[in-house]
């Protein structure tokens, strides 16, 4: 399943929901007010391409204490 990041209109609370289909979407609600009105935010990940370079061009190395 996979897991999505939320909004909710109403109170502005983000949170996140693992949802078992697109269709189910539609069902989520907010679990700090419990409105139907929330909005899928879209989300940023960080992948590996060949060469050690993630997407964000970074290489894993830099980020390491001593990395060069």
């Amino acid at each position: 399943m996979p897991l999505f990041e939320f909004v909710c209109s109403e109170c502005g609370q983000p949170f996140e929901e693992l949802v078992r289909s697109s269709n189910a979407i539609s069902e989520v609600s907010c679990p700090e007010c419990g409105s139907p009105k929330v909005s899928k935010k879209i989300s940023t990940f960080a992948s590996r391409l060949s060469g050690g370079v993630s997407s964000s061009g970074f290489s894993a190395a830099s980020c390491a204490p001593g990395g060069a």
